[in-house]
């Protein structure tokens, strides 16, 4: 995906801010779509013009971070949510991801890798500031060794050979396009597996779909 492509959305309650990173997307290609100042200002408009890819901030008046990026990902599948945070507190990454953000990115981040950030959010690719990638998957394992809860799921529905290949993968915490070299396939077809056993599974984003591959030992296979 060209980044001429990928409709952008930034939200942050300070304006300089939301600006200078509206503006470094903009000089760079990318479809600013909108931008907005606040929670509830963030959910009307991500919901008028669906972007992409959402640059979002956790600390926004009216209405958390955490909780603009669930309300959006469960109406909008197919969003991406970068966080871009001034905290790198753990509690902080971990309630964002498990809301349904693709990553995060500390403010501390360059132009360069803010874009970059941007790009592999765009294609599907989990983004997280140096040190914090292994803090999410030390949680997908633990949250996988809770006991599940006794939900009505009568028998697991059945994914093809290629699928669970995929699903193991990206439970090894692999990327897409790392995923795509390996089995030799191209980025397009690893991202309709995933969503076609997202489908299967009755699930919504890629937090669920590690956890349920953990669950069932598939990291280790």
């Amino acid at each position: 995906m060209t980044a001429d492509a990928v409709r952008v959305m930034v939200v942050d309650d300070h304006p300089m801010w939301r600006d200078a990173v509206a503006r470094d997307l903009a000089a760079a290609g990318y479809d600013v779509v909108a931008t907005a100042g606040d929670g509830p200002q963030a959910v009307r408009r991500a919901r008028a013009v669906v972007p992409d890819v959402l640059v979002l901030d956790l600390n926004l008046p009216g209405l958390p971070g955490v909780a603009v990026c669930k309300e959006l990902v469960a109406e909008q599948p197919a969003l991406r949510v970068l966080v871009l945070s001034a905290s790198g507190e753990h509690a902080d990454v971990l309630e964002a991801v498990k809301s349904g953000a693709t990553g995060y990115l500390l403010k501390s981040a360059g132009p360069e890798e803010l874009l970059d950030a941007v790009r592999r959010t765009a294609a599907g690719d989990p983004v997280f500031t140096p040190g914090l990638a292994g803090l999410v998957l030390g949680e997908y394992r633990r949250l996988a060794a809770d006991p599940a809860p006794a939900a009505d799921e009568p028998k697991a529905p059945a994914l093809t050979d290629r699928e669970t290949e995929v699903l193991r993968l990206v439970a090894k915490g692999l990327s897409y396009k790392q995923i795509a070299e390996r089995l030799v396939i191209s980025h397009r077809t690893v991202q309709n597996h995933v969503q076609n056993t997202l489908g299967k599974l009755q699930l919504h984003n890629r937090v669920e779909l590690v956890r349920y591959a953990i669950e069932r030992g598939l990291d280790d296979a």
